[in-house]
C-alpha cells in the first residue's frame, strides 16, 4: 500500500464518511487513527491527512475565501509556475470542465488549487484531483448534487477500468 497523505484521506473517505452525506457527530480521533494504523498508515501521514482535513474545514467554512476571487464568467485563471510544474495539464483541464459546467464556482476552484497544493505529492495527476474535487465539494453545504455527479462519475471510470 502507498503510504502518504492523499492514500490516507481516500481511506478515509471511502470507509468512514457516512452515504447520506451527513455527519451527525464529530469522529473519535483517537479510534480512527488506531483503525488508520491497523490498516498499514504511519503516524506521520495520518497527523498529516488530519491536519489537511482540518484545514479544508476551515476553508469551507469562511464565507469570504478566497475574497479576491473575481466571479466574473469571461475571467480566466492563470496558474503559477509552481501549480503548472506540480499539476498535471489533464487535472487543470478537468478543473476548467467542472467550472465550464457549472459543477464548481471560481472561488471554489480556488479550496480545490489549495488543497491540490497542500498535498506532499510531488505532482498532481488527473486521478489524484478528481478525489480532491470530491473531497472538497463533499464538504460544501448546498452542492449534494454537484458532489454526487462527481462521485459517480469517478467511481463509474474505476469501474471501467476493472473491467
Amino acid at each position: 500500500m502507498k503510504d502518504n497523505m492523499l492514500d490516507v484521506l481516500m481511506y478515509i473517505f471511502e470507509n468512514f464518511i457516512d452515504d447520506d452525506h451527513e455527519q451527525t457527530e464529530e469522529p473519535d480521533v483517537t479510534a480512527l487513527t488506531t483503525e488508520l494504523g491497523h490498516a498499514g498508515f504511519r503516524e506521520g501521514e495520518i497527523t498529516k491527512a488530519f491536519e489537511w482535513l482540518e484545514d479544508l474545514s476551515v476553508l469551507c467554512e469562511q464565507d469570504d475565501y478566497p475574497h479576491s476571487i473575481n466571479n466574473v464568467v469571461s475571467s480566466t485563471r492563470i496558474f503559477s509556475d509552481q501549480e503548472k510544474q506540480k499539476i498535471a495539464m489533464s487535472a487543470i483541464g478537468f478543473l476548467s470542465r467542472l467550472e465550464f459546467y457549472k459543477i464548481i464556482t471560481p472561488a471554489l476552484r480556488e479550496v480545490i488549487l489549495d488543497r491540490a497544493m497542500a498535498l506532499e505529492s510531488g505532482s498532481i495527476d488527473l486521478d489524484q484531483m478528481k478525489w480532491v474535487a470530491m473531497m472538497v465539494l463533499y464538504n460544501q453545504p448546498g452542492r449534494e448534487t454537484n458532489y454526487l455527479w462527481l462521485e459517480n462519475l469517478l467511481f463509474d471510470l474505476e469501474q471501467d477500468v476493472l473491467h
